[in-house]
């Protein structure tokens, strides 16, 4: 019985030994087919705004809704027309409001008007001029400036192109550091951005004598998450 078994056991291993060395590569090139590398990128890209959007208010009073709205609408041509002179482009209607203002035992008192628009500036420099201008023509409500720049798209995608150049070298970092080969990027994932941000620094030339807008240089952000194959 001894005898029978023997030449089983020796066939047996020899298929294994055979097998082993017919497929040398199958495991390895499993597990080439799924090194890779995922890292994040990001980057800013700064620039100066070049326009300022605000918003001017006209609240007038009068003993009747009448009287209110009346006075109201003539104060408020006047500041559409000064914005309009000293460079308001967009010049659009925000908001309307007629309201009674109420005293002692809640009788009214008065009525109260309110009429809002906003306008964009197109030259920081001048921004301040265009808030004296609607000031001095009636208007008794300002907000803003909110500033912003052009082509916000293209400051964005040049951000995009610097987070993948950032993902890129702590890809190469962390390849090294594994001793492994960076190859080609398989896979990019945007992350999305951020609003521009200002700087500390400030832009100082404005129109002598006006308002003072100082807008300082604003950054925009993008991320990404990059996929690298590696061997």
């Amino acid at each position: 019985m001894n005898m029978r078994i023997l030449p089983l056991v020796g066939l047996l291993t020899f298929v294994a030994v055979f097998a082993a060395v017919s497929l040398p590569g199958a495991a390895s090139s499993a597990a080439a087919d799924a090194g890779s590398i995922t890292v994040q990128g990001s980057a800013s890209v700064a620039a100066v705004p070049d326009r300022a959007e605000l918003s001017f208010g006209v609240e007038s009073q009068g003993q009747t809704a009448k009287a209110a709205l009346a006075a109201n609408a003539a104060e408020m041509r006047r500041v559409i027309a000064a914005v309009k002179a000293a460079g308001g482009a967009e010049v659009k209607t925000q908001s309307v409001s007629l309201s009674p203002r109420y005293g002692e035992q809640n009788a009214v008192q008065a009525f109260v008007a309110t009429n809002s628009v906003s306008a964009t500036i197109r030259e920081i420099a001048k921004a301040g001029t265009l808030i004296d201008a609607a000031v001095n023509a009636g208007a008794n409500q300002v907000y803003g400036p909110s500033l912003t720049r052009g082509h916000q798209g293209d400051l964005y995608r040049d951000a995009l192109r610097a987070s993948v150049a950032d993902a890129r070298t702590s890809a190469q970092v962390l390849a090294s550091a594994s001793d492994l080969s960076l190859g080609r990027i398989t896979a990019v994932v945007e992350g999305g951005g951020s609003a521009p941000q200002p700087y500390a620094a400030a832009d100082k030339a404005m129109e002598a004598g006006s308002t003072p807008i100082e807008p300082g240089p604003q950054q925009v952000t993008a991320t990404v998450s990059v996929t690298f194959a590696v061997s």
